[in-house]
C-alpha cells in the first residue's frame, strides 16, 4: 500500500470519527414535567427536523427529572416547581434555571349537563375532600371523585401554591407531593386526564392543553371577584404578572389583575452551567431555539403562553452561561 493511500484512508478515518462525534454531540437526553410535554414535543420535531440536535425528552413528572438532574443522567431537565437551594446545592456543575414557557392549570371535570363555576373556597374545599356532591356545586347529585397526580409533580406545587393562596382551609402544604386525604392518583398531567376523561364525576388539575373530549374546564373566581375560564387571555394576563428573582424564578398563585385566570404557572428547563463537555453548543442550540420568536408564537396553538418579553430575554441572556 503507497503512502498517499495509506494517508487517504487515515484521513478518511478521521473524518468518519469527526462526523461520529458530531452526531453524537446532537443527541441529547432529558426528562422530567409533564406539564409542557405537548408544546415540548413539537419544539423537538421541529429541532430535528429541521437539522438541528435530536433531543429525547423523557415526560415523567417534574420530580423523576429533578432526580435524573441531580443524578447527571440528562443533558437537561425539566420542571414546573423552581429548584430549591438545598437541591441547587448539590450540583457541583452549578444550575441555570431557564424558563421555557407559561401556562393555566385548569381545573377539568367530566359532569354533564353541568357548567361549573368554583368560588376559590369551593374550589379548596373540593380538593380537601369536604365538598363531596355535586349538589353543592349547583350540580345534578353525585358523588365528587377527585383525581390529583400520584407522582412528584410540579404542577401540583404550582396548584397547591394557589389552593394555598385561595382558602386557610388548605392545609396539604405546596409540596411536589402532597398527603391527600380524598380521591384517586394518575401519572403525569395525562393520567389525571385520563381519569377525568374515563370517570363521569370526576374532577382534577392538568394543564390546559389536556382539556379535551369529555374534560371540560371550570371557570374559576379571581381574586377580582370575576369567574375565569383557563385560556391564552386569561393565562396572559396572570402571568403578566409575575416577575423573576435572580434565579429566573418567579410564581403569582392569585392574581389580582382583571381578567386573569388564579391559577398560572411558568415551567423551567435545570441546565448544568459547566461540564456540558461536546454537548455544549447542542444545548445552547436547543434552548435558543425553545425561546425564540419562532417558537414562543405557537404558544396559543398548543393552549401554552409565551414568555413576556422581559422574561424572554432574561432567559435567553442565561443560556449563554452555559458552558462546556
Amino acid at each position: 500500500m503507497t503512502f498517499a493511500k495509506k494517508a487517504l484512508i487515515v484521513g478518511s478515518l478521521a473524518v468518519l470519527a469527526a462526523s461520529g462525534a458530531a452526531s453524537a454531540r446532537e443527541r441529547l437526553n432529558a426528562s422530567g414535567a409533564t406539564f409542557p410535554d405537548n408544546i415540548y414535543s413539537r419544539w423537538f420535531s421541529q429541532l430535528a427536523k429541521s437539522g438541528g440536535p435530536k433531543v429525547n425528552y423523557q415526560s415523567v413528572g417534574s420530580g423523576a427529572g429533578r432526580k435524573a438532574f441531580l443524578d447527571e443522567t440528562v443533558s437537561f431537565a425539566a420542571s414546573d416547581d423552581p429548584i430549591s437551594a438545598r437541591d441547587k446545592a448539590k450540583v457541583s456543575r452549578g444550575v441555570l434555571q431557564i424558563p421555557t414557557v407559561g401556562g393555566t392549570i385548569a381545573i377539568g371535570y367530566n359532569k354533564p349537563g353541568c357548567t361549573l363555576k368554583l368560588t376559590q373556597k369551593q374550589a379548596v374545599s373540593v380538593f380537601m375532600g369536604s365538598i363531596s356532591d355535586w349538589k353543592d356545586l349547583g350540580c345534578a347529585a353525585g358523588k365528587i371523585t377527585v383525581a390529583h397526580r400520584s407522582d412528584g409533580s410540579g404542577t401540583t406545587a404550582a396548584f397547591a401554591d394557589s389552593m394555598q393562596a385561595f382558602s386557610k382551609e388548605w392545609t396539604l402544604g405546596t409540596a411536589k407531593t402532597l398527603n391527600w386525604k380524598v380521591g384517586v392518583g394518575g401519572k403525569g398531567n395525562e393520567g389525571v386526564a385520563g381519569i377525568i376523561q374515563t370517570t363521569p364525576g370526576s374532577i382534577g388539575y392538568v394543564n390546559q392543553s389536556y382539556v379535551k373530549g369529555a374534560i371540560k374546564a371550570a371557570a374559576v373566581q379571581n381574586k377580582a371577584g370575576q369567574f375565569v375560564l383557563p385560556s391564552f387571555k386569561s393565562g396572559q394576563i396572570a402571568l403578566s404578572g409575575i416577575t423573576v428573582d435572580a434565579d429566573l424564578a418567579g410564581t403569582n398563585p392569585n392574581p389580582s389583575a382583571s381578567g386573569a385566570y388564579p391559577i398560572a404557572t411558568l415551567t423551567y428547563l435545570l441546565v448544568y452551567r459547566t461540564g456540558n463537555g461536546s454537548k455544549t453548543d447542542a444545548i445552547k442550540q436547543t434552548i435558543n431555539y425553545m425561546l425564540s420568536d419562532k417558537a414562543q408564537a405557537q404558544a396559543d396553538d398548543l393552549d401554552y403562553v409565551p414568555l413576556s418579553e422581559a422574561i424572554q430575554a432574561k432567559a435567553k441572556a442565561a443560556v449563554n452561561k452555559i458552558s462546556n
